[in-house]
């Protein structure tokens, strides 16, 4: 929770400048990032679990992102998979990895991803562990059984293998947000 109020004290520090009666018309907000021309400098930042919210969770936003002609970034902790996501049409991807202990996973995710025709891997190296998730142990968060990390689907998982991953997961969050 101090992260999120640091959070908002930062953006209550930003402020707009209007420029007002000046012309509008021929605004082009069109960019580049690595190379790929998008409409705007904005992408959309990889995001997990996104079917929690909505059941087309990943798809829905793939071709949101495509029809905007910017960058969607999938998340590696994904209800869709690199595939699926793919599979709904045309646009530009990446993908969101974190960096595991079992470097074959990390290679299998990569690959994976690869061969799906994702453009480019955003690297997550912030999180050694996860935060204490206060709000998720108030309001006992756990993981709608219907849901999965799709990505992680048909990977060798070595020692990760013995219980699915969305008990890994679940419980890797439980376990951080319970330390003192």
């Amino acid at each position: 929770q101090w992260t999120l109020q640091e959070n908002r004290n930062a953006f209550a520090r930003i402020l707009f400048r209007p420029r007002i009666l000046i012309d509008v018309s021929k605004i082009d907000m069109r960019t580049t990032i690595l190379g790929f021309n998008i409409s705007m400098p904005i992408m959309v930042a990889p995001t997990a679990m996104q079917k929690m919210a909505h059941p087309e969770g990943e798809y829905a936003t793939a071709r949101a992102a495509s029809a905007a002609g910017t960058i969607m970034t999938l998340s590696s902790w994904a209800t869709s998979s690199v595939e699926e996501v793919a599979s709904t049409g045309p646009g530009i991807r990446f993908f969101q990895l974190y960096v595991y202990k079992n470097r074959n996973v990390v290679e299998q995710l990569v690959r994976r991803a690869e061969k799906a025709g994702f453009k480019a891997i955003a690297l997550t190296v912030d999180t050694p562990r996860l935060g204490r998730r206060e709000s998720d142990i108030k309001n006992r968060f756990t993981l709608p059984p219907n849901l999965t990390l799709k990505n992680f689907e048909g990977l060798d998982l070595g020692k990760m293998d013995e219980v699915s991953i969305h008990q890994i997961l679940y419980s890797i969050i439980l376990s951080e947000c319970t330390r003192q």
